[in-house]
Formats: structure tokens, C-alpha cells, sequence
């Protein structure tokens, strides 16, 4: 955790009940962040595992990455399958599953489903505390008979996007999905919710250009951008075409296309 940022927002970690002392400490090490003092946001550690919290008596719920329960868990299960916007975006077809790089993981959700529906998924969060929570959520979904497969094909991965693109080592990613405005402007609860908690930690997004282009030179088969539908395409290289929804826009950068997955 950046300390100006948690000074700034003023955030501290607490222990939920005693016996999770030892690892909330180990948590307050990693995030540094205090374990007393006044506090606008908190950080708990229990049964649960991570959460965030707003300080106060009229603030919202806490947030959590859970993928066993919850919106995630109904987006599994009723969302549509390889059907969704989403999977056509990325090059879903039958007899391919592309390798995806997200470099805007945020809460993970996006992720979640293109592993769900097979995908070989790594995660880039810049932001150390959501990193934290993803990483929270994934352990503790790995236990879990059904959905340990799913988050088995997720690997997490913390820092600047796109000084880990240019330096990347690894085999290149087919696919690079960005999602470069967190959260979302839209209506729900949950992401109102979300946009109050993180805006002081997350700010805005003003290198989504240099993203692009750092995807573009990574990126083997195609690049793809989720944007508000009415907002104008990320400056830089024009998109070859878009798919819309209601309320998003997917923006297709296509470099070749996605073959069937060797069997």
C-alpha cells in the first residue's frame, strides 16, 4: 500500500476477533497499514477472510471478492455461458479458448467468468489493497470442489500493468482484456457501493492510452476493451470493430485470428 495514499484516505486493519490477530499482522505488514488509530476506511481480517469497510454508522456494507456465493456465483450459473458478449469479445468459439491476459483485474469478476468457460486467465492489479482482495478471494475459493478447478486457471499477478506488458518474459498472451474504468458509472448497488470504497484509493484512470499501446505490442492475436457504451474509444490505435450492449461496449483490436485449442 502506497503510505501517502493510506495517510491521505486514512486506513488502518483490524482483526475481526482475536483469533485472527496473527494473520491480520501478517496482512498489516504486507498492505502497510497501522493496526490502530482513527480511520475513514478499514481493513478486517475474519471468518470471511478480507474485507473493506467504510468507517461509520451510515456507511454501506463491507466488500469482499467471493466466488462461491453471491452476484459471481449467479453470473456462473445463470449468465449465459460462452453466449455472452463477454466470451464473443475475447474470440470464444467452439474448440477455442484463447489465453487471456486481464491487466485491469479490479474485483476479478470479468476473470472469473472467462476461466469458468475455460479460458487459461492471468491477472494484473495495480491497486495493492483490491490486489489483496483478489488474492484473498481466490485462496478461499480454492477449496472448493466446483469452483477450485475454475479459479485453478486464474493466476494473480500485483504491479503496474504496463511496466509488467514491456517487460513481459513469459509466453506472449493471446488475448489482452482491459477494463480501464473502475468501477463502472452505472446504477447498481453494488457497484455504487464499490465506486464510494475505492475512489479515494483508485482515482481515475488517465494512462489508459499507454495501456493500450502497451497491449497492442504484447498482444499475438487480439486485443479487447470494455468501455461505457456512448464513450468515444481509448485514444491511440482505432479498433477494427466493436460489440454493444445495453449499457457496454466491447472494442475488438484484431491482429490474427484465434485457431482451435490443440487437443
Amino acid at each position: 500500500m502506497n503510505q501517502d495514499m493510506a495517510q491521505a484516505a486514512r486506513l488502518r486493519i483490524e482483526a475481526m476477533a482475536p483469533e485472527y490477530a496473527e494473520a491480520t499482522a501478517v496482512w498489516a505488514e504486507r498492505l502497510h497499514l497501522p493496526l490502530v488509530g482513527e480511520a475513514d476506511f478499514v481493513v478486517q481480517y475474519g471468518p470471511d477472510g478480507l474485507q473493506f469497510v467504510e468507517a461509520g454508522p451510515d456507511a454501506p456494507g463491507p466488500v469482499r471478492v467471493d466466488f462461491l456465493e453471491g452476484a459471481v456465483a449467479h453470473r456462473r450459473l445463470f449468465g449465459g455461458g460462452s453466449g455472452q458478449m463477454i466470451a464473443k469479445a475475447v474470440g470464444i468459439q467452439p474448440g477455442v479458448r484463447p489465453q487471456v491476459l486481464d491487466a485491469t483485474a479490479g474485483l476479478g469478476r470479468d476473470a472469473f467468468v472467462l476461466a469458468e468457460l475455460g479460458c487459461s486467465m492471468t491477472l494484473i492489479e495495480r491497486q495493492p489493497l483490491i490486489a489483496a482482495l483478489l488474492e484473498d478471494g481466490l485462496r478461499r475459493a480454492a477449496d472448493d470442489a466446483e469452483v477450485g478447478p475454475v479459479v485453478g486457471r486464474m493466476r494473480l499477478l500485483g504491479g503496474n500493468a504496463i511496466d509488467l506488458m514491456a517487460a513481459w518474459a513469459d509466453e506472449a498472451p493471446q488475448v489482452i482484456y482491459l477494463d480501464p474504468m473502475f468501477p463502472h458509472r452505472d446504477k447498481s448497488a453494488l457497484v455504487k457501493k464499490e465506486m464510494r470504497l475505492f475512489r479515494p484509493l483508485v482515482g481515475s484512470d488517465d494512462d489508459a492510452p499507454a495501456l493500450l499501446a502497451a497491449a497492442l505490442a504484447l498482444a499475438t492475436h487480439r486485443v479487447v476493451v470494455k468501455r461505457p457504451r456512448k464513450a468515444p474509444p481509448v485514444a491511440g490505435e482505432k479498433p477494427g470493430y466493436a460489440l454493444e450492449g445495453k449499457s457496454s461496449r466491447y472494442d475488438i483490436y484484431p491482429k490474427k485470428s484465434l485457431k482451435p485449442n490443440a487437443a
